[in-house]
């Protein structure tokens, strides 16, 4: 599976330059949106049954399934914490960020 990736805007040298619509084609994104969380999720990957209802939940779309784990893309991650209080195992807990 593709995920999105980061790709830094190059601001145009004329205005003639300037895209027509979206900047990027689809699957990338402008700039990462995790600066401000204070919680990010930490799978137990020992505990977790792989039920996928993280997945279902999680508002950004920030959890994929990687070789039969779930994986977080903390660059995207909000740290809400839908995803550890909706864990019917309570695989998911939420740490405190480091700074």
């Amino acid at each position: 599976m593709n995920r999105p990736v980061k790709q830094n805007f190059k601001r145009p040298e004329h205005i003639d330059d300037y895209p027509v619509g979206p900047q990027y084609e689809a699957g990338h994104l402008a700039e990462t949106n995790a600066g401000w969380r204070t919680y990010r999720p930490v799978v137990d990957h020992d505990t977790c049954i792989n039920c996928l209802r993280c997945y279902l939940v999680c508002p950004d779309g920030t959890i994929f399934k990687n070789d039969g784990q779930i994986g977080i893309d903390y660059d995207y991650c909000k740290g809400c914490g839908v995803c550890a209080h909706e864990c019917p195992k309570d695989a998911i807990e939420m740490v405190k960020e480091e700074l």
